[in-house]
């Protein structure tokens, strides 16, 4: 990321079109577990607030703390790396956790007409 307000824009927007899909299912699929899509829309919305609260993190050492602006730069800048890497990371894993949940609320039937709508 560039920064931290585009990763936070990114965030929510990866969130938001994730949230949008599975309310489109939880209003128009008959027989899909509304509750078990509900569950998972509080997961998404859970990993995109964590996602950005852990991103308001400031590097925590000086200047003065290093020989020269090179070196604090570069640890500046590994710290961050470090850091939005497993931001990142932890949102995709609860991101996945949360549509692995969202798919089992879909009826078999449906997954089945997907699959072959997509096959033509």
């Amino acid at each position: 990321m560039a920064n931290k307000r585009d990763f936070k824009k990114s965030i929510d927007a990866i969130g938001g079109a994730i949230c949008n899909e599975m309310m489109v299912a939880y209003y128009n699929i008959e027989g899909a577990d509304k509750n078990a899509i509900a569950s998972s829309i509080e997961k998404v919305l859970g990993a995109v607030v964590k996602a950005k609260n852990n991103s308001n993190v400031f590097f925590d050492k000086g200047v003065k703390a290093f020989a020269d602006n090179t070196e604090y730069t570069k640890a500046k800048n590994s710290f961050f790396k470090a850091l939005f890497t497993k931001i990142h990371m932890e949102f995709g894993e609860e991101i996945n956790q949360a549509v692995t949940s969202f798919n089992k609320a879909i009826p078999e039937n449906v997954k089945k007409a997907n699959k072959e709508a997509v096959a033509k």
